[in-house]
């Protein structure tokens, strides 16, 4: 029989964390049935929708639907959501990454294969990195993300804040805004007080983005193209001035020809994670970029294997080695996502809309400012749908996260199964914490249920003609 303080502190912490947000429900009965989601996608051993919740709690079949009804509900404010999911990281993880006073954020868009034919916003959509499993082309939605980097014992964590469709949709023929815009408006529905770095990749870096985060106080940190240009500044002329106004480029300098000037550059200690006995060779230009229309600081940087890139930062009081660092950090958004897709099935949503016009396959845009209201309204109800569920995925493997880096040796004792390698110093994974609390839920279902609101919620609502798999692990 599992101990059952384990289980009461495994789970106890959870729920004391999750409490937090409950300010973005309007009914305590909706945030209930969002909390038992969020628990079915931690403890789930497949990622088959909201069925393989269902069966991951042992709920009466039923409910299902009622299930189905919460992820639609207009009680669940899903910007409120996104913010104070965010206030609850920054309390839960008391080691953010830092540098200069401010956090670090990356961000990065995902594509999720999906070919329901009434599932609003899903298109034809280019993945540039193709390999034997992510063909060129695929139907799926197509969306952003926004992390916030912590640290964790000797690693570091890219803990997920929010995710949003960005693609798919245009509701009037009058929009002209762009992936990047969409982008500032994500980091602003998190609602992150205190200044940050935004680390993307090249794609990001666009004299739009420099100037929606340096009009919040904020700083990009991101790789620019090989074929980028810069200027020097313009020389001022000495003697008596001309008519109009002063040059303010000048000289035109290819990016890309920095690297060519071997001598100028200095030897550094690889401070990318993970690299030991690796020399990098580097230089820093602070130059006019014409897209943010001002200067900005450019670290050409030459690895011994895995060759050579720009990186730029809008902040020139920061110093190369801490742009590189915070780069070399990026892929932890990539990783974050292995784990959303396979693991916690943040984006494994099977919502269709009944009423909706089947897509054609290879579809692109579906243009709605010809739609009737109604029909507007319910593609935005199917919409706001997938965004509850992608929170939902999001808080559940941020709390994941959280008692891998608060409960370590909690979690490695609840565990209850066997890995090849335990490696010291580095927190239990999304997978290992989610074995545990699978481990120990029967316990505190069996042991809490009179006491514990969200156990007795839980409790209730099983299918108890079907509660062998429960008595056998308690």
């Amino acid at each position: 029989m599992l101990d059952r303080g384990r289980a009461l502190s495994l789970w106890g912490l959870w729920w004391n964390a999750i409490q937090l947000l409950r300010p973005a429900f309007s009914r305590q009965s909706t945030f209930m049935w969002f909390v038992t989601a969020v628990a079915g996608m931690m403890v789930r051993a497949d990622t088959l929708g909201v069925t393989s919740i269902v069966r991951a709690l042992n709920l009466r079949d039923k409910l299902y639907h009622r299930l189905l009804a919460n992820f639609h509900s207009t009680g669940v404010k899903l910007d409120r959501l996104a913010a104070l999911w965010t206030q609850l990281v920054l309390r839960l993880f008391t080691r953010p990454v830092r540098v200069n006073g401010r956090l670090v954020l990356v961000g990065d868009g995902i594509k999720a294969p999906k070919r329901g034919r009434k599932m609003p916003a899903v298109k034809l959509l280019h993945q540039q990195s193709e390999s034997n499993t992510k063909p060129e082309y695929i139907m799926g939605h197509s969306m952003q993300a926004v992390g916030l980097l912590v640290h964790a014992a000797a690693s570091v964590f890219s803990v997920p804040l929010a995710a949003r469709i960005h693609e798919g949709l245009v509701w009037s023929n009058r929009d002209r805004r762009t992936l990047l815009d969409k982008m500032l408006g994500l980091l602003g529905t998190v609602a992150l007080k205190a200044p940050f770095y935004f680390v993307a990749d090249a794609y990001y870096a666009a004299g739009k983005m420099v100037r929606g985060l340096l009009g919040q106080g904020n700083h990009l940190l991101t790789r620019v193209k090989s074929n980028a240009v810069a200027y020097a500044p313009a020389e001022s002329k000495k003697g008596r001035r001309t008519r109009g106004r002063p040059k303010t480029y000048g000289k035109k300098i290819k990016l890309k020809s920095l690297l060519a000037d071997v001598k100028s550059m200095q030897h550094l200690a690889s401070p990318v994670y993970g690299e030991h006995n690796v020399t990098l060779r580097y230089r820093v230009c602070d130059l006019l970029w014409r897209p943010a229309g001002q200067l900005v600081r450019f670290v050409v940087v030459v690895h011994p294997t895995r060759g050579s890139c720009i990186l730029m930062c809008t902040d020139t009081s920061l110093s190369a080695t801490d742009i590189i660092r915070l780069y070399g950090l990026r892929f932890k958004i990539e990783h974050s996502f292995k784990q959303a897709t396979r693991l916690i099935g943040s984006f494994a949503y099977h919502f269709w809309m009944k009423d909706m016009v089947p897509l054609r396959y290879r579809n692109g845009n579906q243009y709605l400012h010809r739609k009737s209201a109604d029909y507007r309204d319910h593609i935005k109800r199917k919409i706001n749908a997938y965004h509850v569920f992608i929170q939902a995925g999001v808080v559940a493997q941020g709390l994941l996260q959280y008692l891998a880096v608060a409960s370590p040796k909690l979690v490695w004792d609840s565990f209850g199964s066997w890995l090849r390698t335990i490696r010291p110093g580095i927190p239990p994974s999304e997978f290992v914490v989610a074995n545990a609390l699978r481990q120990t839920l029967p316990e505190f279902l069996v042991s809490y249920s009179e006491d514990d609101s969200l156990a007795k919620f839980i409790a209730d609502r099983q299918d108890t003609a079907n509660m062998r798999i429960f008595r056998l692990a308690s």
